[in-house]
């Protein structure tokens, strides 16, 4: 061409690569760069969750959002051996049935959520304890897709790591049952003035009922919706509940 006659081409493809060369060796940098931290990233994660099968997490991240909000925290570690049974089987039953017999996920119920929603039915929550103790203990309040799509792998990997025991005993230690008031033991004090171990089967039930939403339900003081709720799950319970040998042992 005209151009090439005037400027030899071979001159211009040497600037154009001169040019371009540093902007590539500069993306391979930042993918490496990148690629390291997610690697660390991942490393401490998992690490993280190895050390909490065998020590208690002081905090959660929704204590510390409480904290950072001015709340006064509430919260007291017991173990799973001083709950009250009724309070075991009233959680298990009413947030997560099949927590014996599925491995962090249940696509069952996930699936049931979907074709609710998508029948404009409402939504319905699908979360399992080992989804809602990743959320509790790791993530982020809000209900978001990419929440959604890390507490998924969190839920599998923890199961993988820990026993259902440990699980549980987690979950029902950084659980919230009202604005600065975290774990089982801290509401039984809050709402009844009782310890977690003596909890009783209408006790249980209530603060079932109001976990879902502990902001607006009170286990202590519910309303008619909420009372109704926990009567429902009460005679539920004295029929027999979610089977609980994964916790129990024979």
């Amino acid at each position: 061409t005209r151009f090439c006659r005037e400027r030899p081409c071979s001159l211009l493809l040497h600037r154009q690569s001169s040019t371009t060369a540093p902007m590539a060796s500069h993306r391979k940098t930042v993918v490496r760069l990148l690629a390291r931290i997610g690697a660390f990233v991942l490393a401490a994660v998992l690490a993280l969750i190895l050390i909490i099968r065998f020590v208690n997490p002081p905090y959660s991240s929704l204590m510390i959002a409480d904290a950072l909000a001015g709340r006064t925290l509430k919260h007291r570690w017991v173990a799973l051996q001083d709950i009250s049974p009724h309070l075991v089987r009233a959680i298990v039953t009413f947030e997560d049935a099949r927590f014996c017999s599925h491995w962090g996920v249940d696509w069952n119920e996930i699936d049931v959520a979907i074709e609710r929603s998508e029948g404009g039915r409402g939504p319905r929550g699908a979360s399992t304890i080992a989804m809602q103790t990743a959320k509790n203990l790791f993530l982020w309040p809000r209900r978001s897709y990419v929440r959604k799509a890390i507490e998924i792998p969190l839920a599998y990997v923890m199961s993988a790591l820990w026993p259902k025991r440990r699980m549980l005993e987690i979950y029902l230690n950084i659980a919230q049952w009202g604005s600065g008031v975290f774990g089982i033991e801290a509401a039984a004090r809050h709402h009844f003035r009782t310890s977690a171990a003596k909890l009783t089967l209408r006790q249980s039930a209530q603060l079932a009922a109001a976990l879902p939403n502990p902001h607006v339900r009170s286990a202590g003081r519910p309303g008619p919706k909420t009372r109704a709720l926990a009567r429902r799950m009460e005679q539920r319970l004295k029929q027999g509940g979610a089977p609980l040998d994964c916790i129990y042992a024979k």
